[in-house]
């Protein structure tokens, strides 16, 4: 990764290999520091060649580009699969045109619902026979998977009365998800 200076802006630029008109080409991708300030690992936008030199040449506030409306919506996608799903949830917000993108895409929510099936199977793999979303299987089932995953680790092992309990750390479990949880706790 290089660095360079556009319109005043601190941006990088990033090779990533296989990304572009063909498999074998390379795309340069030019990402403004304040540009779009919602990406775990870096904030960045991909234009072609003829692209980043417009907006290094000064033609183009990069401030005002929405990489969304400037790539194809694959890439736009592969971008938010960068997010976590907070900022995922967050970016659906910014404007009308990522929130189309973020909630037409399954595999967005699919990768992130994965995480939760690692620990309410039951539930998760219930709203998929029922014919639920990857996004709605995840919405119903994210905190449960906190929580649980929490009672589980045994964070919560040291309660001693009702008054003990933290906040954000119930919220409604079937009879079997108590029965692994409470299993967890007499093996400790």
């Amino acid at each position: 990764m290089t660095g360079c200076v556009v319109q005043g802006h601190i941006c990088s630029v990033i090779q990533i290999p296989g990304v572009g008109l063909n498999e074998n080409k390379t795309e340069t991708v030019l990402g403004c520091c304040e540009m779009q300030n919602v990406c775990k690992r870096s904030n960045s936008a991909i234009f072609s060649g003829d692209r980043a030199s417009n907006l290094i040449s000064g033609d183009q506030d990069p401030l005002q580009l929405n990489f969304t409306e400037t790539l194809p919506t694959e890439m736009s996608v592969r971008i938010f699969s960068e997010l976590d799903v907070r900022s995922l949830c967050r970016a659906s917000l910014t404007c009308r045109h990522w929130n189309d993108i973020i909630d037409g895409s399954d595999q967005l929510w699919r990768s992130h619902c994965l995480t939760v099936l690692a620990v309410c199977r039951r539930e998760v793999d219930g709203d998929r026979r029922a014919g639920c979303s990857w996004k709605v299987t995840l919405v119903r089932n994210y905190r449960k998977g906190c929580v649980k995953r929490r009672w589980l680790k045994g964070r919560y092992s040291n309660i001693r009365s009702a008054d003990d309990i933290p906040p954000n750390s119930m919220c409604p479990l079937d009879v079997e998800t108590w029965g692994e949880i409470l299993e967890a706790e007499l093996d400790r």
